[in-house]
């Protein structure tokens, strides 16, 4: 077994009868008694002469050995009646989740630090607890700015999901703001899999759409699609305080949110529109929406208790075996 194994092991051990430990102190008490007494034994044995008499013999090495067998004897019946536990807890939820995408804004202006460390880490940073406050739910993950892509389709893996939220950045997508583009792609993954009672699609933005000559779908068609396939979409614009807004070497221009656009996609789907303004505020946001969207769930634990006490017994009994055979055998002749 490894050092790691033993580790574990040990960690996992409890005790049910706590109240046992504290008479272990006894040991180390009847040591000290033990070895108090021995000084002040004193010969009785008058001897013309030491010479010839070999004290350094085995028997001389060994005579302390059962006192010590004895006293492990002790303490693995004192642990025994502790009752060492290993207690393996098993949990498992169990309901009816709700399928949701979250639909996150990678574009350049995400770059801005009027929230600290700047927008995009703060709407990873609460997307990621947001996933993680919701076991039995389906996630899946969407970016766009100049184009969207699907970095995690439907799933409960959440781990999976999480891994992909930190991994976003900035640049990984052509730059642009395609809004349209966004929510039609997270509509399509709720329509590719499965039917869950309740589709939401979370979408996160600090800007208005920006539509390169490439735009296949606009704001309004996407938001047409979503509500033919009863998708709800919760909108969330980003936007400081202007005074505050810094950027990086690599951006210096402004974005506006077109707060008209995301109303009118959460009105009509059944949704709504929230503004945050720093990340206490986003926080808030998606708490509300954990308020919204109630998934329906029990979580079932199971907990499993491995007594270890008998093995101390079996050490006990090796212990006290070992005690017996040496003391009435090799060392019958010592008192």
């Amino acid at each position: 077994m490894s050092t790691e194994m033993l580790y574990d092991y040990f960690q996992n051990i409890t005790f049910a009868n706590v109240w046992v430990l504290p008479f272990l102190i006894m040991l180390p008490v009847i040591v000290w008694l033990r070895y108090t007494t021995l000084g002040k034994i004193k010969s009785t044995l008058t001897l013309s002469t030491v010479q010839g008499i070999n004290y350094r013999t085995a028997k001389n090495y060994l005579v302390h050995v059962p006192f010590w067998l004895r006293l492990l004897v002790l303490a693995c019946l004192l642990l025994a009646l502790a009752r060492p536990q290993i207690r393996n807890v098993q949990s498992r939820n169990k309901g009816e989740g709700i399928d949701i995408v979250l639909c996150i804004d990678v574009s350049g202006s995400m770059l801005s630090q009027d929230f600290a460390p700047n927008r995009l880490e703060a709407a990873k940073s609460v997307a990621v607890d947001f996933v993680k406050s919701r076991p039995v739910d389906r996630f899946a993950l969407v970016t766009f700015s100049g184009e969207s892509f699907t970095l995690s389709p439907l799933t409960t893996n959440h781990e999976v999901v999480l891994q992909q939220i930190k991994s976003l950045k900035s640049g990984m997508l052509q730059d642009g703001t395609l809004i349209g583009e966004g929510l039609a792609k997270s509509v399509e993954r709720l329509s590719s899999v499965g039917s869950a009672k309740s589709k939401v699609v979370i979408l996160l933005t600090d800007g208005k759409e920006e539509a390169p000559d490439t735009r296949i779908i606009d704001p309004l068609t996407a938001l047409q699609i979503a509500k033919v396939k009863g998708v709800k979409v919760y909108t969330v614009g980003m936007a400081g305080d202007p005074m505050a807004q810094r950027y990086t070497q690599n951006f210096t221009r402004t974005s506006n949110l077109d707060d008209a656009l995301l109303q009118r996609m959460a009105r009509e789907t059944g949704g709504a529109y929230f503004k945050a303004r720093d990340k206490e505020g986003l926080e808030v946001i998606y708490s509300q929406i954990d308020r919204l969207e109630k998934s329906s769930f029990e979580r079932i634990t199971k907990t499993r208790v491995e007594e270890q006490f008998m093995y101390l017994l079996l050490a006990a009994l090796f212990f006290l075996f070992l005690e017996v055979i040496l003391r009435y055998t090799y060392l019958r002749s010592f008192p």
